[in-house]
């Protein structure tokens, strides 16, 4: 099975020990092209990356970069949201997660949340519309999941 990582820019670093887990379990996984430039530069301050915020002309560049990942999403069995802390909400998921959530969801993909998410949570009835499967922080339940 081949999982895709969405997650806030914001979790780039925790995606790394997310993915040798998962790569354990035997599963290939996808991540962020993103996450792979920050863990090669060490450096994870988004802000040194969304660019468009001072520049909008740099738009294309997060259009390349939500193209790019919606690709990876399409590839992949499996969509797993890595959904932690952020912005004082425990299991946060950000517009863009919702949108790839969205697209793995509408093509029939298996949608999984590492954690809960709270009733506090902006997108909380759209994220659980999608029925994912919640995993409690245990990614092993991916594997019983098939």
């Amino acid at each position: 099975m081949k999982i895709t990582i969405c997650s806030s820019a914001a979790f780039y670093k925790d995606i790394f020990p997310i993915k040798e887990e998962l790569e354990k379990l035997g599963f290939e996984v996808l991540i962020p092209i993103s996450a792979e430039k920050m863990k090669k530069s060490e450096n994870f301050k988004v802000s040194d990356y969304k660019t468009w915020y001072n520049n909008p002309d740099d738009f294309e560049k997060k259009a390349f970069l939500m193209k790019n990942h919606i690709n990876k999403v399409k590839e992949g069995d499996a969509v797993l949201v890595l959904n932690l802390k952020k912005n004082n909400v425990s299991g946060y998921v950000g517009g863009n997660v919702l949108l790839e959530m969205f697209y793995g969801w509408i093509n029939k993909k298996a949608i999984f949340l590492l954690n809960p998410v709270e009733k506090e949570l902006q997108l909380y009835e759209e994220v659980m519309g999608m029925t994912p499967i919640i995993l409690n922080g245990d990614l092993s339940q991916i594997a019983k999941s098939k």
